[in-house]
């Protein structure tokens, strides 16, 4: 029986890198520095050298970076924040953290990330901010976003959760707008064992009350001028991303290398193939082909050891979480149509050519058959 093949393989990962995955662990654990250790002030200053911003603040997760940006920028109550149902429940998670409202506007058809036609007409006196969602490591038309922000003098906040990598225009997601958000969830491009995240900005002001609010509100150990939150970046989880974040760049070439042989290996086939923006170069976190057949071909992979899967079935407007805001079936059909139609192939830097070609020949005969 063939090896099952899966969507991201983190034993791979760690195989590769093991002797300097352990000796961050090991040095963590020497010098007993588990909370705000320097391995926490080493990581910040490295991404924020890579993304090619002056600040970056480690904190606990994705989704407290997001909310700790909002609560930086004053987004609170009465607020509005437009971004994208196409997403995880974290994104609109943090704008109901801080009290401010989520706004849904439709995806562009083609790139899955938020359609700035849309946007335009969704801004209100109300809008305080816009959440642009750099959806499987695309990023967002930023060019238009940025400039209908401006025009209404909004603050715009990256979601780069999927996009460590990802440029629009040559330049680096997280250094795109006012401020950029990441994930190092396990499974993103740039993971920690466990969860993380980070604020990257170039607005001195806005990194420090991060800094403030991620620990507590504190000026000093037990002096604190304002209500805070618990949400430090772990020191082991810091050192770990410190050591896999040189390897960044050679990972983010082997998954362009992979998208690329997909779309090649793909192209006769009867599916909706990713596209990009000419401006975009994706660091694809995911590669999402699109069929009315979506869980069939997921159900005979999965049989066949192949493990697909589906970001994000139910979108956030259809969510029951959210149903108090009254969105009702229709109200986003491009973000619907996506949601019931997409399917995640497996893609990871350690993926070898014998292994996709295994999953192409699978999606073929699939098609094939069911032809």
């Amino acid at each position: 029986m063939s090896q099952t093949i899966p969507l991201v393989d983190l034993k791979a990962q760690y195989a590769a890198i093991r002797p300097e995955i352990d000796a961050a662990i090991q040095r963590v654990i020497d010098t007993t520095s588990f909370i705000m250790g320097p391995d926490v002030r080493t990581f910040e200053a490295a991404f924020a050298n890579y993304c090619g911003v002056e600040q970056c603040v480690g904190v606990s997760s994705g989704t407290a970076a997001l909310e700790l940006a909002l609560r930086a920028f004053g987004v609170g109550a009465g607020h509005v924040v437009i971004t994208v149902a196409h997403t995880f429940i974290a994104t609109a998670e943090a704008i109901s953290a801080v009290g401010a409202k989520p706004v849904f506007v439709d995806i562009d058809p083609a790139t899955y990330t938020l359609d700035p036609a849309r946007l335009a007409a969704a801004i209100t006196p109300a809008t305080r901010a816009i959440i642009p969602v750099h959806i499987y490591g695309q990023t967002a038309d930023m060019t238009r976003i940025n400039q209908l922000a401006k025009a209404h003098q909004l603050v715009v906040i990256e979601d780069a959760a999927q996009a460590h990598g990802a440029t629009w225009q040559g330049q680096l997601a997280g250094n795109l707008a006012d401020a950029g958000c990441f994930s190092f969830y396990p499974g993103k491009n740039l993971g920690a064992y466990g969860d993380a995240g980070a604020l990257t900005t170039n607005a001195v002001p806005v990194a420090e009350q991060v800094r403030s609010l991620r620990n507590h509100g504190r000026r000093s150990k037990y002096l604190h001028d304002q209500k805070g939150f618990g949400e430090r970046l772990d020191t082991l989880q810091a050192a770990i991303l410190g050591a896999k974040l040189p390897h960044l760049a050679a990972w983010t070439t082997a998954r362009r290398h992979l998208a690329a042989r997909y779309q090649m290996l793909l192209a006769d086939c009867e599916l909706v193939l990713p596209a990009v923006a000419p401006e975009a170069n994706p660091a694809w976190h995911l590669f999402v082909i699109r069929t009315a057949r979506r869980d069939e071909l997921l159900d005979y992979l999965k049989q066949a050891g192949v493990e697909a899967g589906v970001h994000y079935p139910v979108p956030l407007h259809l969510q029951p979480a959210y149903a108090d805001l009254g969105y009702l079936q229709g109200a986003l059909p491009v973000t619907e149509l996506v949601a019931d139609t997409c399917l995640s192939l497996p893609l990871y830097p350690e993926m070898t050519e014998a292994q996709q070609d295994r999953v192409v020949a699978l999606v073929k005969a699939f098609l094939e058959q069911s032809s």
